[in-house]
């Protein structure tokens, strides 16, 4: 494998770890403030946070995301 393509290959994995942490760390702030009000049980929480996750770009559309890319992919 070319030391170029390992590089590139490590980034993605470094980035996708970073992801991965963020969301968990993001779901746990959501879900926190309602489940401390008694707002919601914890489990409904959750299906809640997942499903609207999972959603909000049918909802709200992909404008951040275009922004934040124009420019970085040729």
């Amino acid at each position: 494998m070319d030391l170029s393509l390992l590089f590139i290959v490590f980034i993605i994995a470094i980035a996708l770890v970073f992801d991965y942490t963020n969301g968990m760390h993001d779901a746990a702030n959501s879900i926190s403030t309602i489940v401390s009000t008694r707002v919601l049980p914890p489990k409904l929480a959750v299906i809640w946070a997942a499903f609207f996750n999972f959603i909000a770009f049918l909802i709200f559309g992909t404008a951040v995301a275009v922004t934040i890319g124009r420019g970085m992919i040729v």
